[in-house]
């Protein structure tokens, strides 16, 4: 179930997520990872409480520890007001346009999204890259959330089942064991 994507709006992203990060024989691509989740969360990360912005820590419990990643951490009224701007954009708020107004992550997907076209999800892929390509703004942003998605923390809702990090021969977040000596000289 989505909070902020519609299901159509989650295809269309799942499917323009795989035109960044495609599968490969040894990668998943980024729709099998949960890019689509992740992007999903980030957008609706205020309809939580806390909402989905840090991720607790310092361990997640993979490899030892408390895991204290699942526990999100309550923002400052700074870090709430930039992060809202960020996702939601400035709405006309002079709190949030004190420099000029900001088109928020939130309009950006829905306008992207709109502008890829109804059947973005039906054509070939030739034809989802010209158009992602003409969608610069969206691809941009697209393109970042979609590497956050695949590579980053599973608590924030991607890299499914860690794939993401095997595909790339990065065994995660090891704390508390950290790591040797050998393996942080690159002698390892």
């Amino acid at each position: 179930m989505t909070r902020f994507l519609t299901d159509h709006e989650y295809r269309v992203v799942s499917a323009a997520a795989d035109r960044l990060v495609p599968p490969l024989a040894n990668h998943p691509g980024a729709a099998a990872l949960g890019v689509a989740d992740y992007v999903d969360n980030l957008l609706s990360a205020f309809t939580f409480d806390p909402p989905l912005i840090f991720a607790g820590g310092p361990f997640s419990g993979r490899c030892g520890g408390e895991a204290s990643f699942p526990r999100f951490i309550p923002l400052s009224p700074h870090e709430e007001l930039a992060w809202r701007t960020r996702i939601e954009g400035s709405r006309g708020m002079p709190e949030r346009e004190f420099n000029g107004p900001t088109r928020g992550w939130q309009e950006i997907y829905r306008d992207g999204i709109v502008a890829l076209g109804a059947d973005f999800c039906d054509v070939a892929g030739d034809e989802q890259d010209r158009r992602l390509h003409a969608q610069r703004e969206l691809r941009g942003v697209l393109y970042v959330h979609a590497c956050e998605g695949a590579y980053g923390p599973p608590e924030y809702g991607g890299n499914r089942d860690r794939a993401g990090w095997r595909a790339i021969g990065f065994e995660g977040d090891v704390q508390p064991r950290g790591y040797t000596d050998d393996e942080v000289s690159g002698r390892a």
